[in-house]
């Protein structure tokens, strides 16, 4: 397993579950001190920073690039996929597809969070997930084109009405054969909503290919009262090799939970 840290660029998300708000040297500069081993890019556009100068961040301090978060379309514009109004629609799937073309010049998937939206009374719950499905297919479509995974995001009930567990989710994406569409396990919103963590890896594993590692109160794991390490055992009898990323409270101090959160990576 890889670790990752979350670099976030974006002013509305500055109370977020993000390690490092500084501008980007400094972000990729703090990420190789603390022996990461790729950043997680929260960015307010495809438009903010060029390829180029993400390239060079990297090639300067050895970094990956685990993935690039689309949720400022969301917290900055008040874009979902699953609006009411079209119009709003279709804008939100401009701007992550941008996003996908972004990350996939870094070989990097894009996460579908909080832009998923949820349904309403203007909105239907079945006419909420067509439009959820229609809009992975055109997104997923994409991402194949650079060769990249999409990444969705179960999120928990305060959040969504879509989709908070697993294995809802899983099932979903077999159902309309998103084959290149693949889950974040956000440990968070999984503590909140999973009868069993153990369980709910263990039995949707093969379709997970992200996870954050965040503790019950969404600080660094041991920070809060998970039993963690079962968990993080689990991942590696189960041949996870993905990333294990810190989206998580910069608390008490962004080094300070990017130094625990390390920590708590090790059996």
């Amino acid at each position: 397993m890889k670790t990752a840290v979350t670099l976030c660029r974006v002013a509305e998300a500055a109370a977020g579950p993000f390690v490092f708000h500084d501008e980007l040297p400094i972000g990729f500069a703090k990420a190789k001190q603390h022996g990461f081993d790729a950043v997680e890019l929260f960015l307010p556009s495809a438009h903010e920073v060029s390829v180029a100068e993400i390239k060079q961040l990297q090639e300067q301090h050895g970094l990956l690039i685990a993935a690039v978060g689309t949720g400022a379309g969301m917290v900055k514009h008040g874009l979902t996929l699953t609006d009411a109004d079209p119009a709003i629609r279709q804008k939100a799937l401009e701007f992550i597809l941008e996003l996908v073309d972004f990350g996939g010049q870094l070989d990097a998937p894009a996460i579908l969070g909080s832009m998923q939206g949820r349904s309403s009374a203007a909105v239907p719950h079945e006419t909420a997930l067509s439009y959820l499905a229609n809009a992975l297919k055109v997104i997923s479509a994409r991402a194949v084109e650079h060769n990249v995974k999409f990444i969705y995001e179960p999120l928990n009930r305060y959040e969504t009405n879509l989709f908070n567990r697993s294995s809802d989710a899983t099932a979903f994406l077999v159902k309309h054969q998103l084959d290149n569409v693949t889950l974040l396990a956000d440990f968070f919103h999984m503590n909140i909503e999973e009868a069993s963590m153990e369980q709910a890896l263990a039995e949707n594993i093969a379709h997970i290919g992200h996870i954050h590692f965040a503790d019950s109160n969404r600080r660094a794991m041991g920070f809060g009262h998970s039993d963690y390490k079962p968990l993080l055992l689990l991942l590696h009898q189960l041949g996870y090799a993905g990333y294990l990323s810190a989206e998580i409270l910069p608390l008490p101090t962004a080094d300070e939970a990017a130094a625990q959160f390390i920590q708590s990576t090790i059996l």
